[in-house]
């Protein structure tokens, strides 16, 4: 079976765990500051709070940014839950906005139309979480000039866009956002087992998500509620959680990270030559917004039924058959059992569910061979013809 994706771990990442393993470090010590470093220095932002997961990033994120019960947060349908249930954690109400036909990111447009009614309601989002699907940039600028018309506060969610450049600089960097969250996955572009971070430009932001990912606890005196008792001294003064990323993992990433333009370049040779050897065939390919340079965290085709004689479900099918390890990115939120029960309904959000009617995720991993792609490309090939 080839994998949809996968995760390369070589000589000097299970030395880099080993020696973390012979340290006197093993959950915090020097690894977790370099690792966080490290992501700063990529992406120009001012800080990085490493933590055990997207989900733990995007829940510390909303926390810092203040939502609330009673609040709204909306993000894109076409995403991994927890892009919505953050907002859940949070007690705030999750709603969505539809998909660019294109992109099959968060559509500017339909941003607009939803916050005009929005604001006639009395029901604006706090938090608003584009998501930079596949790894291809959201069009930022047009939702921060939003954020700053409407109020609200923005986290990008780019699990999938470590690497990635938006307008020549690299995602991460929350020029146009409060707070940029990243996954470092096994399947994503860099990994360390589970785990991920959540990056700002606010020294209080990142005081308060530091904070959180902790316990609510502090050691700094600066923080305190009256004098320290002495150097074992500590307080809480928050409800935080245990979120910390261990030095494990964070050894891990570290190096990792030292190859992290090698993977993205590695993606786009392979998305480059995926484009050619599937011109012919009765698929959309993946459209590149202008003036950006995608992560290529997942490379997905939508299949023009209308040209072919099998459905959606047979394609995926007979490519799983034949040792094609496809998957789909993503079932559309709205149409989860759980959010159907808080009123969202099939037909709510159009684009959404027409692109998941149509899409599949060809294997796109950086070591992925030519061999290996060349099968995948004959693989669909015949499937399409039958």
């Amino acid at each position: 079976m080839i994998p949809y994706g996968k995760q390369e771990i070589t000589q000097q990442d299970i030395d880099a765990v080993v020696d973390v393993l012979n340290s006197d470090f093993l959950t915090q010590g020097p690894k977790v500051p370099e690792f966080e470093s490290m992501l700063t220095a990529h992406t120009g932002a001012a800080h990085a709070l490493a933590v055990n997961s997207a989900t733990s990033a995007l829940h510390i994120a909303c926390l810092a940014l203040g939502l609330s019960e009673g609040d709204w947060l909306w993000t894109s349908p076409v995403t991994f839950v927890a892009s919505a249930n953050c907002g859940l954690y949070c007690g705030a109400k999750v709603d969505f906005v539809d998909i660019n036909p294109r992109t099959y990111n968060m559509c500017p447009e339909k941003l607009e139309q939803k916050l005009i009614q929005a604001k006639a309601e009395g029901k604006l989002p706090k938090v608003v979480v584009p998501v930079h699907l596949c790894g291809q940039p959201c069009d930022m600028k047009a939702i921060d000039k939003l954020a700053k018309e409407y109020g609200f506060k923005v986290i990008e969610d780019a699990s999938h866009a470590i690497g990635g450049k938006y307008h020549g600089k690299p995602i991460g960097n929350c020029e146009y956002s409060d707070i940029t969250v990243f996954s470092f996955h096994p399947v994503k572009i860099v990994t360390t087992a589970e785990g991920g971070a959540a990056l700002t430009n606010s020294q209080t932001l990142a005081n308060k998500m530091a904070l959180l990912r902790s316990h609510g606890i502090t050691r700094d005196p600066a923080m305190m509620q009256g004098e320290s008792h002495g150097a074992w001294y500590y307080q809480q003064i928050d409800l935080g959680f245990n979120y910390r990323m261990t030095e494990l993992q964070a050894a891990l990433g570290v190096t990792q990270m030292q190859r992290l333009t090698q993977f993205v370049a590695a993606r786009h040779n392979l998305a480059s030559r995926y484009n050619e050897l599937l011109e012919s065939l009765p698929v959309v390919r993946p459209y590149q917004l202008e003036d950006t340079y995608s992560g290529l965290h997942l490379y997905v085709i939508r299949l023009k039924l209308d040209e072919i004689t099998l459905t959606h479900q047979q394609v995926f099918n007979a490519l799983r058959e034949q040792g094609i390890g496809v998957n789909l990115h993503y079932i559309p939120v709205h149409t989860q059992p759980y959010y159907q029960q808080m009123g969202f309904s099939i037909g709510d959000f159009p684009e959404s569910e027409r692109y998941y009617q149509e899409a599949i995720s060809l294997p796109m991993f950086h070591t992925m061979t030519e061999a290996q792609q060349d099968t995948v490309v004959a693989v669909l090939t015949e499937i399409l013809a039958s």
